[in-house]
């Protein structure tokens, strides 16, 4: 019976010390471990600068080799002022200022280097320094080489003996030069308040007048313009960006064909006038200027080809503007035959056709010719009126819902359909499917 007790009592020694264990290991947890980091939480990088990026104004660049930089913010619009004075690209700028903000520190590789050269920082590739405003005095960013796996890129300030490592890419944000910080663009103007274009054109001036969104071309004939094609000058002109500074002044400009440019651009927005030439080619580049500046530089050859435009190309390829939702009357002359329909409403108010006898017709078959119509388009223009259009396949007249009239006469030439507007200048060439399904769509009418 006693052995049984001294059992008893010793199962009750390692229980209870069993349970000791037991909370000191969950006390250990809760106290210790679970201050500690998580293994796999990613190390917190320290900054290279305590700054906001929209507190910097003034950013220096110098490279160990070619010409240095300096960039000012003026009225919250960075300018370059050296070497040269001009607007610079917002972009880039700005790009670098906010990378020196959020500038991270890898990691730093040595305390206390005894030789800065094996880190290519003796000297440094680059020094890199900027001013924070209502603070006296620049802070540096040295540049070194990068590291041999090339992800990273070794770096310093004056301040501290020690090396640390920076990501790579910021390479190409930070060594830029006086061209890559500058303002490419090739013509400056406000593209919302333009209000006309001139092109010169081997010679010939075409002139185009803007009226609400509509655009006109008024010399050398006034005939309707092409929207897309107007916008297109504009568009190409806003976004078209120097490729390189081959003078900064405007000499010998008959070395870059500029002395009788190719093609002239002039946008205008009421009484002001910003015009572009456009020079000779250059391998896959054509030389250029803004009249208004005397550097000369060059653009993509591709630019230059989109922005040569004669008259012809800007003129409206639609031989009609009405379409069949805005078309009240449509009149159609096909030899000593006239069939024409007017749109009227019904009594629920719905849109009727009916012909010259008052007779309803079918809606859907209407509309569908008239929508066929006007998907004719002209492909060439001839100068003259060809005069075969005497001797007229068909004679379209629409009156739209705004009490215009439009005429359109067709021909036949062979395999070829002529036409001309009665309010425009000589004829065009048109597509002969969008024709002959028009003349179907007619005869589905009878």
């Amino acid at each position: 019976m006693r052995g049984g007790g001294n059992a008893d009592v010793r199962g009750l020694k390692s229980t209870i010390a069993l349970l000791v264990i037991l909370i000191g290991l969950v006390a250990y947890i809760f106290f210790v471990e679970r201050k500690k980091p998580a293994a796999d939480a990613p190390a917190v990088k320290s900054k290279a600068f305590a700054v906001d990026a929209d507190q910097i104004e003034e950013i220096q660049i110098k490279p160990a080799a070619g010409e240095a930089s300096r960039v000012q913010k003026i009225n919250g619009t960075w300018q370059l002022v050296e070497p040269e004075k001009t607007q610079a690209d917002q972009g880039q700028v700005t790009n670098a200022a906010s990378s020196l903000a959020a500038l991270d520190i890898n990691r730093v590789v040595d305390d206390n280097p005894s030789d800065l050269a094996q880190y290519g920082l003796n000297p440094p590739k680059a020094d890199i320094a900027f001013k924070v405003k209502g603070k006296s005095g620049l802070q540096h960013l040295l540049l070194g080489e990068k590291t041999p796996t090339s992800g990273d890129m070794y770096a310093k300030t004056p301040d501290q003996k020690r090396v640390f490592m920076i990501a790579a890419y910021l390479e190409n944000t930070f060594e830029r030069t006086p061209f890559d910080l500058r303002d490419k663009a090739v013509l400056k103007f406000d593209q919302s308040k333009a209000d006309g274009i001139e092109v010169v054109h081997d010679g010939m001036t075409t002139t185009l007048a803007k009226s609400g969104s509509d655009w006109t071309i008024t010399k050398p004939s006034k005939m309707r313009a092409d929207f897309a094609g107007a916008e297109a000058i504009l568009t190409g002109l806003s976004s078209a960006q120097m490729q390189k500074i081959v003078s900064n002044e405007a000499k010998d400009l008959g070395k870059y064909g500029l002395d009788k440019p190719q093609e002239t651009v002039t946008v205008l927005s009421g009484s002001t006038r910003a015009s572009f030439a456009i020079g000779s080619k250059e391998g896959e580049s054509n030389y250029a200027r803004d009249l208004s500046r005397p550097i000369i530089f060059t653009i993509p050859a591709t630019t230059a080809t989109d922005l040569e435009k004669d008259y012809a190309a800007l003129r409206s390829k639609d031989m009609f503007t009405g379409r069949s939702f805005n078309t009240a009357r449509v009149e159609l002359k096909r030899g000593s035959e006239t069939l024409a329909f007017e749109k009227s409403k019904d009594k629920d108010g719905k849109d009727v056709w009916k012909n010259g006898a008052g007779k309803v017709m079918d809606t859907a078959k209407v509309e569908d010719m008239l929508t066929k119509l006007s998907n004719i388009r002209a492909q060439l223009f001839q100068d003259r009126v060809d005069p075969v259009l005497k001797m007229p396949t068909l004679v379209a007249t629409l009156k739209l819902d705004n009490n215009t009239t439009e005429t359109v006469t067709f021909a036949r030439n062979g395999n070829a359909v002529l036409a001309n507007r009665a309010d425009e200048p000589g004829s065009a060439t048109v597509e002969v499917m969008a024709f002959n399904d028009t003349m179907t769509a007619i005869d589905a009418l009878k």
